[in-house]
């Protein structure tokens, strides 16, 4: 069993454990309106984004599984650090939901908007569902808001099936099942 976050490295990304240096570009992407709009719809603090790095490595050490920190590879040559854009993992939220998940790893993503439409997502959601096929038994499924349509379409392209609409903390959302 994996006690921390395996690195995974695709053609241009890094997928990394999260570690401290992460927070302040974490707590930014997390306040960042445009982030939040389908995923609960109000920016988080820094004290909220501090808990979840912290709930991260968590994952990892009692599961098996857990989140990423995703960073662009440094150009070859280049002095330049690479930056953090975004996280994506599996996880066992233990979520009150109607149909329950119990059992499933739930996947979900987040990148800065910085980086949309550049094909990321569909890059480090194809390594983790690769390192998901690798390593995990139980089935994958993400909770995407209806309206959120560029989620549904990376879930739909990574080989999530609408599975039913439901509601979660009073917000509509559809779950996704794969495999």
């Amino acid at each position: 069993m994996f006690t921390a976050a395996p690195l995974i490295e695709t053609e241009r990304l890094i997928l990394r454990g999260h570690c401290a240096a992460d927070f302040d570009a974490e707590a930014a992407l997390w306040a960042d309106e445009r982030v939040v709009r389908y995923i609960g719809g109000t920016p988080s603090s820094r004290e909220a984004s501090w808990g979840r790095l912290l709930r991260y490595p968590g994952h990892w050490q009692m599961l098996g599984f857990g989140y990423w920190a995703v960073v662009v590879k440094p150009l070859t040559g280049s002095d330049e650090s690479a930056p953090f854009i975004g996280e994506i993992g599996i996880a066992d939220y233990q979520r009150q939901i109607t149909p329950s998940l119990a059992g499933m790893g739930e996947m979900g993503w987040v990148l800065s908007p910085d980086f949309h439409g550049k094909g990321y997502a569909f890059e480090a959601a194809q390594a983790v569902i690769n390192w998901a096929d690798t390593h995990l038994t139980r089935p994958l499924c993400c909770i995407i808001d209806p309206e959120h349509q560029s989620s549904i379409r990376l879930a739909e392209k990574c080989g999530f099936v609408a599975h039913t609409d439901t509601e979660y903390q009073g917000t509509a959302a559809r779950i996704f099942k794969r495999g």
